[in-house]
């Protein structure tokens, strides 16, 4: 089976295809340091053949949300550097995945006078600040067109951070909502710039992003996750047709880049949408389609033994089963994930699921 079997991505080597897709899970406390939670949660998943981190700020103005890590300071990058050794220690490759939150988020959890994004256009709904109350989602500044710009260059000296701390690569959050994504959708892009209107503009900036992070650290160590119709946080794509536009503008746009992957989120993988995203930009490719269902052992090695991907990125079966890859390769039991516990503070729901051995050893016993 082509999932248990290992592959390069760029630079990178993978000694199985199973993905630890990107998730956040908000222990990283005030200052966005990876501590030894951190550390002790991405090694035990060593195991998968990639692990691609939670979503990391680049900047400050950046961050969506509290507890969420950073790679801006050098005490975020001596942190970063524990977690990334840690992994190697066990054989692991590892890869930070840079979310600039953009207008999602709010100045008492960005601790900044503003937020940013495409357009003066709120996110709609509420966020949770750091005291568990909620407020709405504020008006984010319009970004200049010169802004623009210094954000792309902002992305890249992250990347440039996460590579000084010894991760492997970089993946651009280009999904689920955030800024670069913010810029791909006519509803959160009210432009009238060289980054808005037609779709070959709202694609402009998600290319500029990873263009400036691959010349920064290398494309052979730079991938992109994309979410295309996924309607999340106010960021619609309902027109097939003009969605289909973006997309393809983008992967045309990353094509002659070389990159070491291209990471999709999507309900149906198999889909004409996503096989043309692939076929367009010819990088290695991640899928997944796990967001209102688990992905399964079963749906992971179909999407891989007919070559549909090359990869597949895994969530919650990735939370649940730190030895998810053994898991999956003997097809044995697996723990349940727990969702009260995803996001918050301590070990609980973070390091405390068993390995099969554990399991097994506890059963005896």
């Amino acid at each position: 089976m082509k999932l248990f079997e290992p592959t390069s991505f760029g630079a990178m080597r993978l000694s199985n295809r199973i993905v630890m897709a990107p998730l956040t899970r908000t222990r990283a406390g005030e200052h966005g340091i990876p501590n030894d939670l951190l550390v002790e949660h991405y090694r035990q998943r060593a195991g998968l053949g990639m692990i691609i981190t939670e979503g990391t700020w680049p900047v400050q103005e950046g961050r969506s949300y509290p507890g969420q890590p950073g790679i801006e300071t050098d005490e975020q990058i001596a942190g970063w550097r524990r977690v990334a050794d840690a992994v190697h220690a066990e054989g692991g490759t590892i890869v930070m995945q840079l979310m600039h939150g953009g207008r999602v988020s709010h100045p008492e959890i960005s601790q900044t006078p503003r937020i940013v994004g495409p357009s003066a256009v709120a996110a709609p709904g509420q966020t949770h600040l750091a005291d568990g109350s909620k407020a709405d989602m504020p008006v984010p500044h319009e970004l200049t067109t010169d802004e623009v710009a210094e954000v792309a260059q902002q992305f890249a000296q992250s990347a440039r951070n996460a590579i000084a701390a010894g991760l492997d690569g970089v993946e651009v959050h280009g999904a689920n909502g955030y800024l670069v994504h913010e810029f791909m959708s006519p509803v959160s892009n009210t432009r009238t710039d060289q980054y808005g209107g037609s779709p070959e503009n709202r694609a402009r900036f998600a290319i500029e992003v990873t263009t400036a992070v691959a010349e920064a650290v290398g494309a052979d160590r730079t991938g992109i996750r994309l979410s295309p119709e996924h309607g999340i946080q106010g960021v619609l794509e309902d027109d097939a047709v003009e969605t289909r536009a973006v997309y393809t503008a983008i992967a045309e746009g990353l094509a002659p880049l070389g990159l070491a992957f291209i990471d999709v989120l999507h309900a149906d993988p198999t889909g004409d949408l996503v096989q043309h995203v692939r076929r367009t930009a010819g990088a290695p490719f991640i899928v997944n389609s796990g967001f209102s269902s688990l992905t399964t052992r079963d749906e992971a090695v179909t999407l891989l033994d007919t070559d549909q991907a090359d990869a597949v990125a895994v969530g919650r079966a990735a939370i649940a089963n730190p030895d998810l890859a053994y898991r999956w390769e003997q097809d044995t039991e697996l723990n349940e994930p727990r969702p009260e516990l995803f996001y918050g503070q301590g070990a609980e729901g973070y390091t405390d699921y068993p390995t099969l051995a554990d399991v097994r050893a506890s059963s005896v016993a």
